[in-house]
């Protein structure tokens, strides 16, 4: 490979040494240290932003609207074709920053769930960003699909989490794991589902799909959890959850913000707005 490729490879996220994920060319190296290189098999077409999936934009943090199916950050089995390279790419395009990109990761989706995901964009913004997300000053408003009608209507899922990795999910235990806690409200019930407002106060690998399946009410899809894939004779290709709104103040200027993604179209019914005023509606829970 040339140092060209190599170093694409680098910022990709694709080299690994000592089982961490390094992104800085040129660094100094250990006697003893394990490098791994992880390349993706053939050709992948990477991801492309537009304009119509930019939540947000300004010089210190990116907003934008994930699609189902798209990979957060670069895995061992995959490294490209991921939200981080299109972030690279996107902001690539703009010639105004004049600087080497500094993107900063300050919350994960899985795969297959979609909506609104927040980056840091400038270094100055990166620290206050990522200590708001850590001390959970951010608010973070998912919308699920799932079986069943959850009784109470309006309540919370308190439990320890621990990660089963010889089965990639995990499950609530007793004692080993870490504390996690998710707020919900049903909003609409029809036929054999439900559509429920979701907060996730702690921030755990697959909480939502965890604790919604351990309470006897899966995702629609979310076929590793328990959820059906069809349901009322409709087919769910993925699970139906989705990062509907995070709000936050601005790193820089402190202002609130709230960041919205627009809800796909199997993921609810109309009772979701497309307004400020139906989504604060919604919003106020008081819980």
């Amino acid at each position: 490979m040339s140092r060209g490729a190599i170093r694409g490879v680098i910022d990709l996220g694709g080299v690994h040494v000592d089982g961490r994920r390094v992104r800085k060319n040129g660094l100094q190296l250990a006697p003893g240290q394990e490098i791994e290189m992880h390349l993706d098999r053939g050709d992948r077409e990477p991801f492309r932003l537009s304009p119509a999936t930019i939540v947000y934009q300004d010089a210190d943090l990116l907003a934008v609207n994930k699609p189902a199916g798209i990979d957060t950050q670069p895995t061992p089995a995959r490294y490209k074709g991921t939200m981080y390279e299109a972030v690279q790419i996107w902001l690539g395009r703009d010639r105004s920053f004049g600087r080497k990109l500094e993107i900063g990761m300050v919350q994960r989706l899985d795969r297959d769930t979609s909506g609104v995901m927040v980056f840091s964009i400038h270094p100055r913004a990166h620290g206050p960003l990522a200590d708001q997300f850590r001390s959970r000053r951010v608010r973070k408003f998912y919308l699920a699909r799932v079986a069943g009608v959850p009784e109470p209507a309006q309540g919370e899922f308190v439990s320890t989490l621990a990660r089963d990795r010889r089965r990639n999910r995990v499950k609530s235990v007793d004692a080993g794991g870490r504390q996690a806690l998710t707020r919900y409200r049903v909003l609409q019930s029809r036929g054999s589902s439900s559509l429920v407002l979701v907060e996730l106060v702690t921030g755990r690998m697959h909480q939502i799909r965890a604790h919604f399946s351990e309470a006897g009410y899966p995702l629609l899809g979310d076929v590793r959890y328990g959820g059906p894939a069809v349901v009322d004779g409709r087919e769910f290709a993925r699970q139906c959850l989705h990062s509907w709104v995070i709000r936050l103040h601005h790193p820089r200027s402190g202002a609130a913000m709230d960041l919205a993604a627009a809800v796909p179209a199997e993921m609810c019914w109309p009772v979701i707005g497309a307004t400020d005023h139906d989504r604060e509606r919604l919003l106020d829970l008081s819980f």
